[in-house]
Formats: structure tokens, C-alpha cells, sequence
């Protein structure tokens, strides 16, 4: 028992000298700027930072894209009277090749909630605003399906229209992402195609008569 007792009491006393003899601060620290990180608020003065050390811009890391920002488009908005990146972004392909049917039914609902409203659901020009030149809005929108102008127009000019604006449309880049913006001119091509492989047999059949 006295044994016990003794180990017992030997062992206490080496906790509490142990305790005694804590590190309060490291001796080596491997990345300081991590362990011991200065923070700044994002709008105040910067201009003082090199000369304390600490590498900061207040800049994204270069080559690098914001969440939510995938699928950049390398066309800046033209001048007023200036047409070249317009021009040019006939040679933009479009990033998505294809929609799965989930896709579909979310571009779909994308179409209707922002572009409906003019183009019409059956993207015929006759949406709600025009309304048959009964609605509020006097001149017709563009006519996506059934029209050869729009029908040929590439994606990446719909892509530049639908995210700086064109003639009396408006820019719709605050409310839909780049990759939305692309599953929505995806949506419209593949309902051009759509009519053009339906209007295609019936074509065949006045032909046979």
C-alpha cells in the first residue's frame, strides 16, 4: 500500500512541475504571416504595406476566376458607333455543347423568367410586352424562331448581346452568370432546330404534291 502511495505522490509531483515549465510562445515559427496574420480593412489606406513588409495589392491573383465567374468572355463592350468586338465575337464558340435534360427544363425556366417577356414563350416575338401590337411595347422583338436573321446569328453575338445589350435591348448581365447566359443562347439553338427539323417533312410533303 505504501508502495501505491508512493508512486502515487510521485507521480503528482511531476505533473505540477511539469505545468510549471509550460512554453507560453514557440521558439521557430515556420510562416509567421500565417500564424500571426495582420488584418487591414479592404478600402483603407494600402500605401504603406511594402514598407512593412507585407505583399498586398488589394488585386486577384492573376490567371485565377471569381466563383461563380467561370466561362469568361475575352470581348470588352464597344465605344458608341464602334462595332469590332461586336464583329468579332461571331468567332466565340459557346462553352456547352450540349444540355442534359435537367439543363433543358433550367434553361427553359431561365428563357421564360428573363427573356419570355419580349421574345414570347415560343421565342416567336410575341411576348407579353408586344402582345399581338396590343401590348405596351409598340415594336415587335426580335423573332428567334422563324427568323433566318437570328437563326444564323452565332452564339458568341447572342452571348454579346445578351450580356452588354443591343439596340433597344438591355444589358442582362446583373441577372444571369455567364454560364446562364450561355445554357439560355444553348436553349434558343436547340429550339431553332427543333422547328427547322419539324418544318422539314412538311416541307418534303407540299413538295410531293
Amino acid at each position: 500500500m505504501k508502495k501505491l502511495t508512493i508512486i502515487a505522490f510521485l507521480a503528482a509531483g511531476t505533473v505540477v512541475m511539469s505545468c510549471n515549465d509550460v512554453q507560453r510562445k514557440p521558439s521557430n515559427i515556420y510562416m509567421p504571416d500565417m500564424a500571426y496574420s495582420r488584418a487591414y480593412e479592404t478600402y483603407a489606406d494600402h500605401s504603406n504595406l511594402k514598407e512593412e513588409g507585407v505583399n498586398y495589392n488589394n488585386m486577384p491573383v492573376a490567371g485565377t476566376i471569381a466563383r461563380g465567374e467561370e466561362m469568361p468572355f475575352p470581348l470588352t463592350k464597344d465605344a458608341p458607333g464602334d462595332t469590332t468586338n461586336y464583329a468579332a465575337s461571331k468567332q466565340i464558340k459557346n462553352p456547352i455543347d450540349s444540355l442534359s435534360p435537367k439543363e433543358y427544363t433550367e434553361a427553359e425556366r431561365l428563357f421564360l423568367v428573363n427573356c419570355g417577356i419580349c421574345h414570347g414563350p415560343k421565342l416567336d416575338g410575341n411576348g407579353p410586352l408586344y402582345k399581338g401590337g396590343e401590348g405596351p411595347y409598340p415594336a415587335k422583338p426580335a423573332t428567334l424562331v422563324g427568323d433566318a436573321k437570328y437563326e444564323a446569328m452565332p452564339e458568341g453575338q447572342m452571348f454579346y448581346s445578351v450580356m452588354y445589350g443591343k439596340n433597344l435591348m438591355g444589358s442582362y448581365a446583373s441577372q444571369l452568370t455567364r454560364k446562364q447566359r450561355w445554357q439560355i443562347i444553348k436553349y434558343i439553338k436547340l429550339k431553332q432546330a427543333e422547328a427547322k427539323a419539324s418544318a422539314a417533312p412538311a416541307a418534303t410533303a407540299t413538295a410531293a404534291k
